[in-house]
């Protein structure tokens, strides 16, 4: 058709945000990354912004097209108590998804998650 418009307002269900998928990879690199690792207060900033960065690169290898990353790390000592997290966010329930997983060790404990948003 000539003259038809060519942009997408709604992601191929192929490529939309898969949060199983997303939380694999998180999963994945917090495995890798911190087992066996002890915390440490003055290396935590640096840690965090790596595992953020990696996990952002892994997500894009993914191929989620069109889709505007966030990534959020949390590094804390494991001491026994509680934390709670959450996040609140305007957006579009059929397109937008998030992932998080949680890393726990004797020393320490990492929460991650990655909010997928369709750039329009």
């Amino acid at each position: 058709m000539e003259g038809s418009n060519t942009y997408l307002i709604r992601p191929h269900h192929q490529h939309k945000f898969k949060a199983a998928i997303v939380k694999e990879c998180i999963h994945d690199i917090l495995r890798e990354r911190l087992s066996g690792l002890q915390y440490d207060p003055e290396g935590v900033p640096d840690l965090s912004r790596s595992l953020a960065e990696s996990i952002k690169n892994k997500v894009k290898d993914v191929g989620f097209d069109k889709y505007k990353l966030v990534v959020q790390v949390v590094i804390g000592e494991q001491r026994g108590e509680g934390v709670k997290m959450s996040s609140r966010c305007f957006w579009d329930a059929d397109t937008d998804s998030y992932a998080e997983d949680v890393f726990m060790n004797d020393s320490l404990f990492c929460a991650a998650a990655v909010f997928g948003c369709y750039y329009y």
